[in-house]
């Protein structure tokens, strides 16, 4: 959360608790006698203005390449993710 908000900052979008969180749950399977976490799904959702609803797409299209906790996983853990606009 804390690099999209990041680059949501640099874009003037706020990110407080009451504006942004995120869902995340994740599946924990049986490989070769070795329980492994194969998935993790975030589901990151805003509270944002109508005028920032593409600065805000692109920093959550851009995000990724830039977290160091994804980064640290990304090859040998599946993420999804997705960005919801709440009302």
């Amino acid at each position: 959360m804390g690099t999209l908000a990041t680059l949501m900052a640099g874009k003037k979008i706020p990110t407080p608790e009451s504006l942004y969180w995120a869902d995340v749950e994740g599946d924990i399977e049986n490989v070769n006698g070795v329980l492994k976490i194969t998935t993790i799904r975030v589901k990151y959702h805003l509270k944002a203005t109508e005028d920032k609803l593409d600065d805000a797409k692109e920093c959550f299209s851009n995000y990724i390449a830039r977290c160091p906790a994804a980064q640290s996983v990304i090859g040998c853990i599946r993420i999804e993710d997705e960005l919801c606009f709440e009302k």
